[in-house]
C-alpha cells in the first residue's frame, strides 16, 4: 500500500513530539479500531468517547502509530509508537491544512439541507472517470469529519470532493475555509434543524457560509428552483465569488433540465449544462437525484472534467447503502417484497423525496406501497405541522398503508383516511410487530425516520425474519 504521509511530514505539520519506534510512513488515517488497517495512524479524538481508551487496541490491531494528547501520554508504555500533540483535533486540523497546501487537486465542497451525501457520491463517480478522485467517507461532514477527510487526501489526487454539514449557525464557514474549494455546491435549502434556527431564511444564510472559503476565481453552484436562490446568490456576491452558476428547470438556469423520465430503478435525463446539450442515464431512481445530477455535472465541468465522460459514468450510480435508499429483497410466503431502507435520517424534504421513490416502486398483483415513518427531529415548534403536512405526498404518491411512530405523528395519523391507516405507536419498538405482521408478497415497503427515531431496528427485523439465501442482498438500482 502506498504511503499517504511520512511520519516526518505528519510530525512537522502537527508540531508533534515523537515517542517510540515510529514507522517511516503510514498508508492511511483512522479513528475506529474496528476498521483500522495495518500501518494506519490512529487519532485518539475525544468526541462522544475518548479515543485514548482505544489506542492500545488500535496498535494491537496493526496500527502503525497513534496521535495522542500530551496530557494522556502517561496512559501508554514508553516504547509505544506515538506522535504527541497538545490537542488531537487541532493536530488533525493542522494535518488537513497541510494536505490542502500540498495538493494540486481541484476541490469541490458540497452542502445543502438534503442530498449532500448522494451528490458527493455522484461526484466521486463522475470525476473518477476523468482522474484520481478523493471524497469524504460516509457522512464525515462535521468539525472532525471534514479535517479527517481532507487529511486523507492523497497528494496524487486530481479531484477532491468534501461534504460539509451543520445543525447550528456558523459551523460551515470554518470548514470551507479549511477546504478552500474551487467549486461549492448548495443542493437546496429546506426546513431542517429548525430547533436551532429562527427560520428557514436563517438556514439559508448559514448554508451560504460555504461561499466564504471559495478560492479566488472559483464558482458557486446554486439551485435556481429553490425559493432561497436570490438570497444565496446575494450572499455569494457578497463573498466575492467570481462565478455564480445556477441549476434547475428554470429557463434562466445555467444548467437546465430539459426533459426527464423516471423509472422505478433509474432515470433518463436531457439537460443543457453550461451551454452543452447532454443526454444521460442515472442508475439510481428519484426526482431529487435528477435535480442533483445537474449540480454534479455542472461542478465536474467547472472543475475541468470531461462532461461526456462524467455523464456516462452516472449510469453506474447506485443508492448509497446504510439506510440511504438501499433496496433489499425480502422472501415471503408466495413471493417477494421490496424493502427500501431510508432509515438513516429524515427531514421534511427528504421524507417527501422518499415517498416519491415509494410511489415509483413496482408492486406485485396484490402488492401495496407501505410507508413506515419515524419522527423527523430538530424541527422545533413547527414539528407537528410539518409531520401533518406529509398527508398530501402520501396521497399523491399512492401510498396504500402508513405506519408511524412518535407523538409528532398523531395529527398526521388522524388526518389519514381510515383505509390508509396501518398502525400508530409512540415508539418504533412498539410498532415493529405490526409492520412485520402486515407485510405480504408483492409489497414495497419504505422505512424512514430521523436517526433518533430508531427505525433501523425495524429494517433489521424485516431482513432477519424474511431472509433466505439471497435475502439481504441489495436489489440492483441499475436499469
Amino acid at each position: 500500500m502506498s504511503a499517504l504521509w511520512t511520519a516526518d511530514a505528519m510530525a512537522a505539520a502537527m508540531g508533534a513530539e515523537r515517542q517510540g519506534p515510529l514507522p517511516q510512513s503510514v498508508p492511511g488515517l483512522s479513528i475506529d479500531t474496528r476498521i483500522i488497517q495495518p500501518g494506519e495512524a490512529f487519532f485518539a479524538l475525544e468526541d462522544v468517547r475518548d479515543g485514548h481508551d482505544f489506542v492500545e487496541a488500535a496498535l494491537k490491531a496493526g496500527g502503525g502509530l497513534a496521535v495522542v494528547a500530551a496530557g494522556k501520554r502517561g496512559m501508554f508504555p514508553k516504547d509505544a509508537p506515538l506522535l504527541v500533540v497538545s490537542n488531537v483535533l487541532e493536530a488533525l486540523t493542522a494535518l488537513a491544512r497541510e494536505a490542502r497546501a500540498r495538493s494540486n487537486a481541484k476541490f469541490i465542497g458540497v452542502t445543502g439541507s438534503v442530498g449532500k451525501t448522494g451528490t458527493k457520491e455522484a461526484l466521486r463517480l463522475a470525476l473518477s472517470s476523468d482522474g484520481e478522485t478523493h471524497a469524504s467517507a460516509a457522512s464525515y461532514n462535521n468539525h472532525w469529519g471534514v479535517p479527517l477527510s481532507l487529511a486523507r487526501c492523497p497528494a496524487s489526487a486530481r479531484y477532491a470532493v468534501l461534504e460539509m454539514g451543520m445543525n447550528h449557525a456558523g459551523e460551515i464557514a470554518p470548514l470551507t475555509k479549511l477546504v478552500r474549494p474551487h467549486v461549492a455546491i448548495i443542493t437546496t435549502v429546506e426546513p431542517v434543524h429548525l430547533e436551532f434556527f429562527d427560520s428557514v431564511e436563517g438556514i439559508a444564510y448559514a448554508k451560504a457560509g460555504i461561499f466564504q472559503g471559495i478560492e479566488p476565481g472559483g464558482a458557486a453552484v446554486i439551485n435556481r428552483d429553490n425559493p432561497h436562490f436570490a438570497r444565496l446568490q446575494k450572499q455569494a456576491k457578497k463573498a466575492d465569488v467570481a462565478r455564480i452558476v445556477s441549476f434547475g428547470e428554470n429557463a434562466k438556469a445555467d444548467a437546465r433540465l430539459m426533459k426527464f423520465a423516471l423509472q422505478p430503478e433509474s432515470s433518463t435525463v436531457q439537460a443543457r449544462i453550461l451551454g452543452a446539450d447532454v443526454t444521460y442515464k442515472l442508475g439510481a431512481p428519484g426526482r431529487h437525484v435528477v435535480w442533483n445530477s445537474l449540480a454534479v455535472l455542472t461542478a465536474a465541468t467547472l472543475a475541468g472534467a470531461d462532461l461526456a465522460l462524467a455523464a456516462l459514468a452516472l449510469s453506474n450510480l447506485q443508492p448509497p447503502s446504510g439506510g440511504r435508499g438501499e433496496r433489499i429483497a425480502l422472501e415471503l410466503p408466495g413471493g417477494t417484497a421490496t424493502l427500501i431502507d431510508e432509515s438513516y435520517n429524515a427531514n421534511p424534504a427528504s421524507m417527501r423525496a422518499a415517498l416519491a421513490l415509494l410511489g415509483q416502486a413496482p408492486v406485485g398483483p396484490r402488492g401495496r406501497r407501505i410507508a413506515v415513518l419515524g419522527e423527523m427531529l430538530e424541527l422545533g415548534p413547527q414539528g407537528a405541522a410539518l409531520h401533518r403536512g406529509l398527508a398530501e405526498p402520501i396521497v399523491e404518491n399512492l401510498v396504500d398503508l402508513v405506519f408511524c411512530a412518535g407523538e409528532l405523528y398523531r395529527e398526521l395519523w388522524e388526518a389519514l383516511p381510515s383505509e390508509r391507516r396501518g398502525g400508530y405507536a409512540l415508539t418504533s419498538a412498539a410498532l415493529e410487530a405490526e409492520v412485520l405482521g402486515a407485510l405480504q408478497a408483492g409489497d414495497a415497503v419504505m422505512i424512514k425516520g430521523s436517526l433518533g427515531s430508531k427505525m433501523g431496528p425495524i429494517v433489521k427485523a424485516l431482513s432477519r425474519q424474511f431472509s433466505s439465501q439471497g435475502a439481504g442482498a441489495a436489489v440492483s438500482a441499475q436499469g
